[in-house]
């Protein structure tokens, strides 16, 4: 199988969610762009990051990070 491919770490400092505007984060063992704000993973194909909603996946439950608890 092939070495997943690099982000130039230029280009992820200044990507951002489409959706949300917000941060993206790198998972480069999936090959994914991460908006946790947006609940979204956005693919990577050819080194190439794919920023269309309507190609981005669903994250599931066990992905989101843990929200905290809200205050008494």
């Amino acid at each position: 199988m092939d070495e997943p491919s690099e982000i130039d770490p230029k280009l992820l400092e200044i990507l951002v969610c489409p959706l949300t505007k917000g941060p993206l984060r790198y998972d480069r063992a999936a090959q994914e762009l991460i908006s946790e704000e947006a609940g979204l993973a956005y693919p990577i194909r050819d080194g190439i990051p794919i920023m269309l909603v309507d190609e981005a996946r669903r994250l599931r439950d066990d992905e989101m990070p843990a929200k905290p608890a809200p205050p008494p």
